[in-house]
């Protein structure tokens, strides 16, 4: 069993907080874009979705402990290809919450040293599954204020005042 509780609840709040930063958003706003080449509410809740599916995949590479490079992705494409902006957030949403679930529970069967197993990822530097694991719960942090951002400039945009948490997240 794994001494690795905090990292799981983290990994497994990305979902809460995605949930929390999206709650009350009609369609018009979750696919409103703040520019050219800017990403929506919703796309950036695609691209996480499509973060999560490649980390899913690296936490099985390391487990194996495969040789391989850990794979990168080239995520405005990922995004533009599958017409992320025209997904429902709902359903992006309910695709995230079963896949972090399902990582979840693997991650809390593991032992202490599966997650100093390591592997290098593509940019070169070796890492470790909690590495991993941690910069995923990092990453949808660091998308919380992009998804703060996106709202205050809605805001902005249609003349009304930004939610409280757009304020503080800005």
């Amino acid at each position: 069993m794994s001494n690795h509780n905090a990292d799981i609840d983290a990994f497994s709040n990305t979902y809460d907080w995605l949930t929390d930063a999206v709650r009350g958003l009609d369609v018009s706003a979750l696919t409103w874009k703040p520019g050219p080449g800017k990403w929506s509410a919703t796309e950036v809740l695609v691209h996480l979705a499509d973060h999560l599916i490649v980390v899913s995949f690296r936490i099985r590479e390391i487990l194996s402990g495969s040789q391989v490079r850990l794979p990168a992705f080239n995520q405005d494409p990922w995004v533009e290809g599958q017409y992320g902006n025209e997904a429902e957030a709902s359903d992006v949403l309910e695709g995230f919450r079963s896949l972090v679930a399902y990582n979840a529970r693997l991650l809390h069967r593991l032992s202490p040293a599966d997650w100093e197993k390591e592997a290098i990822n593509a940019k070169g530097d070796r890492v470790t599954l909690a590495d991993v694991v941690r910069g995923f719960a990092a990453h949808a942090k660091h998308h919380l204020g992009q998804l703060d951002r996106i709202k205050a400039a809605e805001a902005a945009a249609l003349g009304r005042e930004p939610s409280a948490s757009a304020r503080e997240g800005a």
